[in-house]
């Protein structure tokens, strides 16, 4: 009898670590990779403002034969703890191929140091924050992703659960058709009447004001989510951090930041979606991509909302609704065949409700993974 490869594990092998979902996936997944440089700048310690104090994060890859069977982080976010008062680790970028011997060396890898950590569960994916990619896809797997969405195939969430893993906070990604039949949230006497308040003003957005207006949302994040489950304040550092490079991608036109007297108070970002360009270029840099970037600027027809928001006290007086229709009128006129929108929870019915007004339709549904831990054996 034949007996089974050795399944090999490395630990912080960062090119073996970003080939790993294209060894497991094949070429025709649509699974679509962060950017090399920015994946390597996010798992370093030393230059990612999230791993500060107490906080901290490894990854590990399994092989067999030469062959690359998956990856996995791990990592401690203490400052999520003590404002949640729990004591969890998480998982993220776990990717494999369809072998339950490879996902669970993994996975155990990812246990047993989250185990030394002190930590009493795990639970993911995370990448690595709530506001970045998060979840696990159960169904609507025959959807691309968008830019800031996550992917995973068919075998990942099976995989979990024959690994213990329980399922948790579900969420739905979307999407809006933006056809000749589209029509953006109409303009009522609410919007209106805030049209005509020469307290409200539109921000302008270009390459000259970009930082500022980067900071307004910020600001702007920060007040409309303080009360959402897993949302953490954002430091000036960390957002900076995960947006500094979004001048050079963003279009301008399909973005908006309302101010009332002079101060942030709602914003829509939103940016053209990225990921059919990282397809071409497998997400690395190399000599061709100047030109798959020209190209993609003109044939792109995809944009992704990565979030909204209304400072509290200006919710539920028809604030969201003028943004909203400022923003996809824009889209619209602009070209743009395709939205998607980032993940959003179950418990949030507001947001739900504006998918309604969006005309947006379901495409991925995903969940969290959760498994408690006992003694490091």
């Amino acid at each position: 009898m034949k007996s089974k490869a050795v399944i090999e594990l490395k630990t912080e092998d960062f090119e073996a670590f970003f080939e790993a979902p294209f060894a497991a996936y094949g070429p025709d997944t649509l699974y679509v990779s962060p950017l090399k440089s920015d994946l390597k700048n996010t798992l370093s310690k030393t230059k990612n403002p999230l791993f500060k104090g107490e906080s901290d994060l490894t990854f590990f890859t399994a092989h067999s034969d030469g062959k690359l069977l998956g990856r996995i982080t791990a990592h401690v976010h203490a400052e999520s703890n003590e404002a949640f008062g729990t004591s969890q680790a998480y998982f993220g970028f776990f990717d494999c191929v369809d072998d339950l011997r490879a996902a669970g060396r993994l996975l155990t890898a990812a246990e047993d140091w989250a185990r030394r950590k002190g930590a009493t569960s795990l639970v993911g994916n995370y990448n690595l924050t709530a506001m970045q990619q998060i979840g696990v896809i159960s169904s609507g797997f025959e959807h691309a992703p968008y830019t800031d969405l996550i992917y995973s195939p068919t075998h990942i969430h099976r995989l979990l659960e024959a690994a213990g893993y329980a399922p948790e906070f579900p969420m739905t990604t979307f999407e809006t058709l933006l056809d000749q039949s589209y029509q953006p949230p109409e303009i009522g006497p609410k919007q209106q009447a805030i049209l005509d308040n020469p307290d409200f003003t539109f921000a302008p957005i270009n390459r000259r004001t970009i930082d500022e207006r980067l900071e307004d949302a910020r600001h702007i994040l920060n007040a409309s989510f303080a009360q959402n489950p897993q949302f953490l304040t954002v430091s000036r550092e960390e957002y900076h951090f995960q947006s500094k490079d979004m001048k050079w991608i963003m279009d301008p036109r399909i973005s908006a930041i309302l101010h009332y007297k002079g101060a942030p108070a709602a914003c829509i970002i939103c940016i053209p979606d990225l990921n059919p360009l990282l397809k071409k270029i497998r997400s690395r840099f190399g000599l061709s991509f100047p030109f798959h970037f020209l190209l993609h600027r003109l044939k792109r027809k995809r944009a992704v909302l990565i979030y909204s928001g209304v400072i509290p006290e200006l919710q539920g007086q028809g604030v969201n609704p003028l943004v909203l229709n400022r923003v996809m009128t824009a889209m619209r006129d602009a070209g743009y065949t395709h939205c998607g929108n980032t993940w959003i929870g179950d418990s949030n019915k507001a947001s739900l409700r504006q998918k309604e007004k969006m005309l947006a339709k379901p495409t991925h549904r995903l969940h969290l993974y959760r498994k408690s831990l006992g003694a490091v054996s």
